[in-house]
C-alpha cells in the first residue's frame, strides 16, 4: 500500500518577466521518499525548490480547469499565485539546505546549528538568540549525528564547505524537519565532501524516514542515492521515475553540451572511501561492480552526444 502524500504539486507554473520558467509541473512525494531533481541549468529546478519552500510565489492559474496549488502535510502553502498563512506554521517542519551555506560567519557552529529552532520558540527568546541547556544538548546530538561534534566551538567562518554543509543538514534535524529540500547542495563541494553530504542525507531518509527532494547537477549522484529521480527540461517535467531506468540517450538529450559533466572524474576516490569503513557505503565488491556499469553509461553517452552532433 502506498503511503499518504507528503507533498503534492499540482499545475504550477512560474514566469520572471516573459521567461517561462516552470510549465505546468505536477509531481507527489510519499512519506519516507529520496528524490533526485536532475536538468541542465537554467531547466527550473532552483526555482521549483525555491516555490516548494514558499520563498517564491507560483503564478495564477491561466486555465480554470486546473488550479495551482503546492500542499504540504494536507495545507495548501501556495495557491493560485499566492503564499498562504498556512506556509509559515508549516515551515519548522521543513527542512531548506542551498548551494550557498548560510551560516552566520562570526557565530560558532553551535550557536549555527542552533539558530534551527527558532521556529519552535517564543518570541522574546527568539529575538535575543537565548537558547536553554537542552536546546544545545540538542543541537550537539545533531552535530554528531552529521561527524561534526569536534568543530562545535569554531566559527562559521573558520569551517570548510564540506563542514558548513553539514551544519545545516544538522539545523534541520534540531528543528525536527519531516521533509528536507535541498537545492544543489553539493555543487561547490570536492568529491569527497560531497559524498559524506550525500551519504548523510541518504542516512537520515533510511533510519528516520525523512522525505528527502535533492537537486542535483551530476546524474552519477542522483542513480547512486535516489530510488526515484525527476528530470525537468525547459520548466516541464520530462521524465519521473525509477532512476535505474535512465537510458544514456534520455540523458544525453536532457544535459545536451552538458553531457560530458554528468559523472564524476575521480571514480577511484569512491572506491577508496568505501574500504575506510564508512556504515552507510555498500561493500567494495558492490561498489566496483556499480563503478564499473557507471564507466559503460559514461561511454555510452559520450557515444550518443557524437551520433547527435
Amino acid at each position: 500500500m502506498k503511503a499518504e502524500p507528503i507533498l503534492v504539486v499540482r499545475h504550477v507554473s512560474k514566469s520572471f518577466g516573459n521567461c517561462q520558467v516552470l510549465d505546468d509541473v505536477s509531481f507527489s512525494l510519499s512519506r519516507g521518499e529520496m528524490v533526485g531533481l536532475i536538468g541542465a541549468s537554467g531547466s527550473g529546478k532552483s526555482t521549483l525548490i525555491r516555490t516548494i519552500a514558499a520563498l517564491t510565489p507560483i503564478d495564477r492559474e491561466k486555465d480554470k480547469g486546473a488550479p495551482c496549488s503546492i500542499h504540504l502535510f494536507d495545507q495548501a502553502i501556495q495557491k493560485n499565485g499566492c503564499v498562504t498563512r498556512a506556509a509559515a506554521g508549516l515551515r519548522s517542519r521543513v527542512g531548506v539546505v542551498f548551494q550557498q551555506f548560510n551560516l552566520v560567519p562570526r557565530l560558532s557552529l553551535l550557536m549555527n546549528v542552533c539558530l534551527g529552532l527558532l521556529g519552535r520558540m517564543s518570541v522574546i527568546p527568539a529575538t535575543f538568540g537565548y537558547f536553554t541547556q537542552d536546546q544545545k544538548v540538542s543541537a550537539m546530538t545533531a552535530l554528531k549525528r552529521v561527524g561534526i561534534a569536534e568543530h562545535a566551538l569554531k566559527r562559521g567562518s573558520q569551517l570548510s564547505g564540506g563542514q558548513q554543509q553539514r551544519a545545516a543538514i544538522a539545523r534541520t534535524l534540531v528543528q525536527n524537519a519531516e521533509i528536507i529540500i535541498a537545492d544543489e547542495p553539493i555543487a561547490s563541494l570536492d568529491p569527497s565532501s560531497a559524498r559524506r553530504v550525500m551519504d548523510i542525507l541518504a542516512d537520515l531518509n533510511k533510519r528516520d524516514n525523512i522525505t528527502v527532494l535533492v537537486s542535483l547537477h551530476q546524474v552519477e549522484y542522483a542513480m547512486r542515492y535516489c530510488p526515484r529521480t525527476i528530470a525537468l527540461k525547459g520548466g516541464k517535467i520530462i521524465y519521473d521515475g525509477p532512476s535505474s531506468a535512465l537510458t544514456p540517450e534520455f540523458l544525453s538529450a536532457l544535459y545536451g553540451a552538458e553531457s560530458e559533466e554528468l559523472f564524476l572524474p575521480p571514480i577511484e576516490s569512491y572506491a577508496a572511501t568505501i574500504q575506510t569503513g564508512a556504515k552507510s557505503m555498500p561493500d567494495a565488491a558492490v561498489a566496483n561492480g556499480h563503478l564499473a556499469a557507471l564507466d559503460q553509461q559514461r561511454a555510452a553517452i559520450n557515444g550518443a552526444r557524437h551520433l547527435n552532433s
